[in-house]
């Protein structure tokens, strides 16, 4: 079948090899200024060997990143449909507001009186989180959403040291985050499962079962994983309030919800927000990230400090507050996130209706179309992303992974693959709101493609891709057996 209407491409692709094989001796890409103070041996015993770094002329190693980046795949360069992680657009605006010299060259160790302007930011950007979540105090500190949520439970924590009673078990839906377990177990909680219903979420009566005096609460995301909506969550959470446990809100899919749910009302006690899925900061590659956290009044003394006071006209940075957590991040959070997130509320207004709106139209428009083509395990209306599998195409032995490798021939980026695992050969697609109509039906099209291409010939299917430089890594071994090491040629 002609490829030719979609964006892959066979085109001119090079090969790269690793730095330490092109390194040859003496080579240098800089020129260094002459010494100009007293040379002096630092004692081996303290640094050990010097590190093995390439020797690369200055042709090398711009050849090295130009090449690499004609390799990369990224929001700028087509639609990136990855559900739960989340690649949304980053509006360029944002790069220029968080590009202005009076944030760029502020120094972390400025007195307050000097940065006025950036605290000022900093209290306004929470004034919208709050406006948007209906919550009741803010904390910007955590340096991403896996952060947040750790914050989120150690403020839990930190309330049932508080109350005197240290409680060991947290109850968790199969349906969270990935890295919710990991944030209970952190702090010293038992995750607990939870069964779901057959429409895929939490009921009253499953929490009634496991909730107990030693529970400290639960963490839910809603939406969650499947991209469905939580129906039960106010009297699931009145059902823990009722044993003295507190409600923890994954807000990684706040895009679906915002302008539409008071948070508060729907009983949640703490969450955290993904600035990049939400408000279309950068994400990836290690940071820099920011994954703030909203809390009811209960919670507020234990919000991680320094916390953005405003007196007047004037702003401060608080301290003293003896029931904190304690800081989470060196200075105030990344910064330069805040502003871009700050940039987006500010362009789109504050609740955020609009991008909600077509967020979940997109995630259903995908679905109404790919609904006859790829197995649908969950039938009823999605939220902002959908979950298909391979039920279909796995009758030709064709799997999910065969499916995410041909899309690359197509030119799209891979949906996440295997996730939930509640779902068998899960295929999670989430568009987000920024992908327009042609970019969507593209994208569909691709898919219908592989669909017949399936009946038509599996192995050519399960051959791909064909269009890339490696073609079928042994992705087991790539894990289990990393080189980190690079040696000299």
């Amino acid at each position: 079948m002609s490829e030719n209407k979609y964006p892959g491409t066979s085109g001119l692709a090079f090969k790269e090899a690793l730095l330490w094989e092109r390194s040859r001796a003496g080579r240098l890409a800089i020129s260094i200024p002459e010494q100009d103070v007293p040379k002096s041996d630092l004692d081996p015993n303290l640094v050990g060997d010097a590190p093995d770094l390439p020797e690369l002329s200055e042709v090398d190693v711009v050849r090295h990143y130009t090449r690499l980046s004609t390799w990369n795949y990224g929001v700028d360069t087509g639609t990136y449909p990855l559900g739960s992680c989340t690649m949304k657009y980053n509006p360029k605006v944002n790069e220029q507001a968080a590009a202005l010299p009076g944030f760029t060259e502020l120094h972390p160790l400025a007195p307050e009186s000097s940065i006025q302007g950036a605290l000022k930011l900093m209290y306004e950007l929470e004034r919208d989180l709050l406006e948007i979540t209906g919550m009741h105090a803010a904390s910007l500190q955590p340096s991403a959403g896996a952060q947040g949520e750790l914050t989120g439970i150690l403020m839990i924590h930190a309330y049932h040291a508080h109350k005197g009673k240290q409680r060991h078990k947290i109850i968790m839906p199969s349906t969270a985050h990935g890295t919710n377990p990991a944030s209970a177990a952190l702090c010293g909680y038992k995750p607990v499962p939870v069964e779901l219903s057959k429409d895929g979420i939490v009921t009253p009566d499953a929490i009634r079962a496991i909730m107990d005096d030693d529970t400290a609460g639960i963490m839910i995301t809603n939406p969650n994983t499947l991209g469905i909506f939580e129906s039960h969550i106010a009297e699931i959470a009145q059902i823990i309030h009722e044993k003295g446990g507190l409600v923890y809100g994954d807000g990684a899919n706040m895009n679906a919800l915002m302008g539409y749910v008071d948070i508060e009302k729907t009983g949640i006690d703490v969450m955290h927000l993904n600035m990049h899925k939400t408000f279309s900061t950068p994400h990836g590659g290690g940071g820099p990230g920011a994954g703030p956290v909203v809390a009811r009044d209960i919670l507020e003394p234990f919000l991680p400090v320094p916390r953005v006071k405003k007196d007047g006209d004037r702003y401060t940075l608080v301290s003293d507050a003896p029931l904190s957590v304690g800081r989470l991040h060196a200075f105030y959070g990344n910064f330069a996130i805040l502003v871009r997130a700050l940039a987006y509320t500010r362009t789109l207004g504050k609740d955020l209706k609009d991008v909600t709106e077509q967020a979940v139209l997109n995630a259903n428009y995908i679905k109404a179309n790919l609904k006859d083509v790829y197995n649908l395990p969950f039938p009823q209306p999605s939220m902002h992303e959908c979950i298909f599998n391979d039920g279909i195409q796995h009758r030709s032995g064709v799997t999910t992974m065969d499916i995410a490798k041909r899309l690359i021939d197509l030119g799209y980026h891979p949906p996440t693959v295997y996730f939930p695992l509640v779902v068998d050969g899960a295929i999670m697609i989430e568009p987000t709101e920024t992908e327009s109509k042609d970019d969507l039906d593209g994208f569909i099209d691709a898919m219908k493609t592989i669909a017949e291409e399936v009946k038509a010939n599996p192995d050519e299917v399960k051959n791909s891709p064909h269009n890339t430089t490696i073609s079928r890594p042994d992705e087991v071994q790539a894990a289990r057996k990393l080189i980190l090491k690079g040696q000299k040629a």
